[in-house]
């Protein structure tokens, strides 16, 4: 059948039947042998990747037993892709002057993943890296990625996916670095969609493990960008928690709004960012939390003052009127429970207590060193009233500890105070004596 009939002298074969009789049976033996025999069958790569596709066979194990009884063994995608994988890159790219010919046959061979991964890495002008960012968009969102994994490839389903969604999130984190916010929320979404296998995720039919991981990743990349200047504003709107902003998209549930965002809150403290973890508390009705940090700010920025740096009174002042109107919010709030109230009391009374250490400071500046020391004598915390007992050092133990870490300089404050005071009727020896118990005790 694939002699040629009409050729004098030894007959041949005609290559258009043999090709066809090779892409039909699909036999390895028959494919190899072709190959073989007649190596320039073929003008370009394309064709003969196009060839060996359509030879390809998938075979259950049932049939696949049939097939090797009669001496016919399929040829597999998995023969294919070990076939072209036994060349480096640089031949398919002809050392790279024709830099998308591998990738190309990567793709074909339902090899995308490896394809995805040899064009991000790929340097130049081109912007195939910006190639691979949607590529992996769209093979993730299909779900396909783990069945393009490649042969030879120990990788899993999540390793597939995760190794798109970080393609991906890189190319996201360059708009965010650039201040673009919106266009970094829409990659990093499309990152955390990947982590969860595509689309699936979008429409909450994944596995628990593919939701879980995804949920992990949002919740990563939604925060970085609430990090960022305008990041609250974009996320939550300009009130409440979400609902007037992006934030409602990702997360439907109100109270995963609220854990997410308080989560967020204390990672802003962990990195030193307190106005921001101050503003998220606020947002969610945390108004306890929100005054404990402004508290904390508001300690350091007295220690400073009084070690004479320039800027400790006026942040000081900021954060004062930025504590009043967290008690004034938290008034009419409906959110403070019962509880809440009795812990924002607590928080108040660290304000004022801090506030009073502040303004002795700022009389002892002006050089009002008996109006100064009339007002630390007044301090109900220190018991320094001339006519009351001798103290103890346990006084403190009920202080806050952003109270505690004011009063060594305090002291100090009290006690250069009463250097220039004089006492006319024993009162301040008594006083001195109590502060310099205090000042041995810290």
């Amino acid at each position: 059948m694939l002699r040629m009939g009409d050729r004098p002298g030894r007959p041949g074969y005609d290559r258009k039947k043999l090709l066809l009789y090779a892409i039909i049976c699909g036999c390895r033996r028959q494919i190899d042998r072709l190959l073989k025999d007649l190596p320039t069958l073929f003008n370009t790569i394309e064709d003969f990747l196009w060839f060996k596709l359509s030879a390809l066979r998938e075979y259950s194990s049932a049939s696949s037993s049939n097939v090797a009884n009669e001496g016919l063994v399929p040829y597999m995608l998995e023969d294919l892709q070990n076939y072209l994988n036994k060349f480096e890159p640089s031949y398919y790219t002809k050392s790279g002057k024709d830099p998308l010919v591998y990738p190309y046959i990567l793709l074909l061979s339902i090899q995308s993943l490896p394809a995805i991964l040899y064009l991000s890495k790929e340097v130049g002008e081109e912007g195939y890296h910006v190639d691979a960012v949607h590529i992996s968009i769209t093979l993730a969102d299909h779900g396909i990625l783990p069945e393009g994994v490649g042969s030879g490839q120990k990788m899993g389903v999540m390793d597939a996916c995760a190794e798109a969604a970080s393609i991906i999130r890189q190319y996201g984190s360059i708009y965010l670095r650039n201040g673009n916010l919106d266009l970094a929320l829409e990659y990093y979404a499309q990152a955390a969609a990947a982590m969860g296998g595509g689309e699936v995720s979008w429409i909450g039919q994944g596995n628990a493990d593919q939701q879980r991981q995804r949920s992990s990743m949002l919740m990563q990349l939604l925060t970085e960008i609430l990090l960022r200047d305008g990041g609250i504003q974009l996320l939550l709107g300009p009130s409440g928690m979400g609902e007037e902003g992006e934030l409602k998209k990702y997360m439907m549930d109100l109270r995963s709004r609220q854990q997410f965002l308080l989560e967020a809150a204390h990672r802003c403290q962990e990195a030193g960012l307190y106005d921001k973890s101050v503003e998220i508390h606020k947002r969610v009705g945390a108004f306890a939390m929100a005054l404990q940090t402004v508290n904390k700010c508001l300690s350091d920025a007295v220690c400073a003052l009084a070690h004479n740096m320039s800027d400790g009174e006026s942040r000081a002042v900021a954060l004062i009127q930025s504590g009043n109107e967290i008690l004034e919010t938290a008034r009419y709030s409906s959110e403070a429970s019962v509880q809440d109230k009795d812990l924002i009391s607590e928080q108040q009374i660290v304000l004022r207590q801090l506030e009073a250490i502040l303004h002795i400071y700022r009389l002892a500046r002006a050089g009002q060193t008996v109006d100064a020391l009339r007002e630390t004598i007044k301090l109900p915390f220190l018991h320094l009233d001339p006519q009351s007992s001798n103290i103890s050092v346990d006084v403190f133990r009920n202080l806050s500890p952003h109270v505690q870490a004011c009063v060594p300089d305090l002291l100090k404050v009290a006690l250069n105070c009463m250097d220039n005071v004089r006492d006319t009727d024993g009162t301040l020896r008594a006083v001195k004596s109590k502060l310099q118990t205090l000042w041995q005790a810290t």
